[in-house]
């Protein structure tokens, strides 16, 4: 009887056992079907890493991911792919890719990008916002970036910049043959972000226990605990709801949210008006909270407001100072390239008396170049996300793009791609010449993203990497030092491309006047 008793339970054990086996092996390869039934090319997925296995190994950066996918679809518009079990269409073609940001809008209104608002209220800034909160939210931010209202924030930045030179200057006398210029960078830039968009003097680059800085490095910091929280979203959205790693850091997202507050009621009880990023959004939360106005019944919650007061100064202080030390690393290589463009700022400045206004950046056309090819090389972003919020048919082709589908516009490997641009591992300005730029397709070039989605502060923040280069390049020559690493890597756990250390070091020797 007990041999019998074992031998039953034997068989039940071992039904179990399969059953919960191929129950996983299923769960694990159950979206891996989607492109074959579309008859859309695709790459050849590995159950649970789809074609991620090497990102979430952590022996490869996304970048050099979607580089490999890019390739291995050559010669097709589009292609399949897996983010673990995730299917996301990669875009190549860049008249489809113009129509998904800017013609076919309507359909890909979203990002994609999955955070749950309702566990983390203050993360629902404006680059995460879906439609039609966006739209009408954006609507009310942009009077913040009008031309004229950057002109009147040049004597603004100027203070910041003189105080970013002292601090350099200040740096040198400990430690003539290095500096981390990132670091100085991110203090100008929280200095400037702080002030021309807060009204809040800030003095970050003499002040080193600055809260706003170090919290503020939090915002996008390469963290073990974001990159997981992204392997899990790629697996299943529904781990997130059991797991609850936030988007941002709790700590971080609730400091900027206390200081917007305090900010807001202090300019309403002192009836102080000032046309900035603050003023802004009290306005939104007047119109769209307190009031309740909105022309088509949607409106927004006060934490929603507050949320963006972070967003604008974690996005605003971090890709700017980002991209700039790129811009210097560069630079510092490339003597060349450098010298040219002291000697545009020299000109340019006898031009114009000294007088730095807007007539004055716009005559510095080769330092546009030399930005425009900085974030060509290293774009804050290596790709764009929409999902389609609507079903599309792609135009002149046979492909019905489902509603809900993700999709993935790989930015950095167009900016790579030798059809658009020459030699693209060297750093060459010259490729955005007016006759360069004429020759290139549309939906190639993409740093700032395209269409009614493109980055709001786009405009200020060139005007911003313009106004500091002319303040280092005038006073100071760049060169690499010891520690400046030949090529530069980048951080694998980071949403953003920062460096691997998250730092550039660089020598700077002063100019004599």
């Amino acid at each position: 009887m007990l041999t019998i008793l074992s031998f039953t339970n034997f068989w039940v054990d071992l039904i179990i056992f399969v059953t919960v086996l191929f129950s996983i092996i299923y769960y694990c390869i159950s979206t891996f079907n989607v492109w074959k039934k579309l008859n859309v090319p695709y790459i050849r997925p590995i159950p649970l890493f789809g074609n991620y296995l090497n990102v979430a190994l952590g022996i490869e950066h996304p970048i050099e991911t979607y580089k490999k996918i890019y390739y291995e679809l050559a010669g097709h518009k589009y292609g399949g792919m897996f983010q673990m079990r995730t299917p996301y269409l990669m875009i190549r073609d860049p008249e489809i890719i113009n129509n998904i940001l800017i013609k076919d809008f309507s359909y890909f209104t979203d990002r994609g990008i999955y955070v749950n608002f309702s566990n983390e209220p203050l993360s629902e800034i404006l680059f995460l916002m879906e439609n039609p909160r966006w739209k009408i939210l954006r609507s009310k931010l942009s009077p913040a970036f009008t031309s004229g209202k950057l002109k009147q924030m040049y004597s603004q930045i100027e203070e910041c910049g003189n105080a970013m030179v002292d601090n350099i200057c200040s740096e040198l006398k400990k430690n003539p043959n290095e500096i981390d210029v990132r670091d100085i960078l991110g203090q100008y830039s929280t200095d400037v972000i702080g002030t021309c968009s807060f009204g809040l003097k800030l003095n970050v680059a003499s002040d080193d226990t600055s809260l706003f800085r170090s919290f503020g490095k939090t915002a996008f910091q390469s963290s073990l605990l974001y990159f997981l929280r992204e392997i899990c979203v790629m697996i299943s959205p529904a781990i997130m709801k059991i797991i609850r790693l936030p988007f941002f850091p709790n700590k971080t997202t609730e400091f900027f949210g206390s200081v917007f507050k305090e900010t807001m009621a202090y300019r309403k009880k002192n009836n102080i008006v000032r046309t900035d990023i603050v003023h802004c959004l009290i306005q939104a939360h007047q119109d769209l909270v307190v009031d309740n106005n909105s022309s088509n019944g949607v409106g927004l919650t006060g934490s929603q407001i507050l949320s963006n007061a972070f967003g604008f100064f974690a996005a605003g202080f971090e890709t700017t100072s980002t991209t700039l030390s790129f811009c210097l690393y560069e630079l510092a290589l490339k003597k060349n390239i450098q010298d040219r463009v002291r000697e545009e700022i020299k000109l340019t400045k006898i031009k114009y008396n000294g007088v730095i206004d807007n007539e004055f950046l716009n005559d510095l056309i080769y330092l546009d170049m030399v930005i425009a090819e900085t974030i060509r090389k290293y774009p804050v972003l290596f790709a764009l996300f929409r999902v389609a919020t609507k079903t599309y048919r792609v135009p002149n082709d046979s492909l019905i793009i489902e509603k809900g589908q993700k999709i993935i516009i790989p930015t950095f490997s167009l900016h790579f791609d030798p059809r658009y641009f020459s030699d693209p591992e060297v750093f060459n300005p010259e490729r955005f010449s007016a006759e360069e730029n004429a020759k290139r397709p549309n939906g190639v070039y993409l740093p700032f993203g395209n269409g009614p989605r493109i980055c709001i502060g786009k405009r200020f923040a060139e005007m911003e990497m313009k106004l500091a280069l002319v303040d280092i390049l005038s006073k100071f020559e760049v060169e690499p030092c010891e520690k400046t690493e030949i090529p530069i890597q980048f951080s694998k756990l980071s949403l953003l491309v920062i460096p691997k250390d998250e730092k550039v070091w660089l020598k700077l020797n002063p100019i004599s006047e």
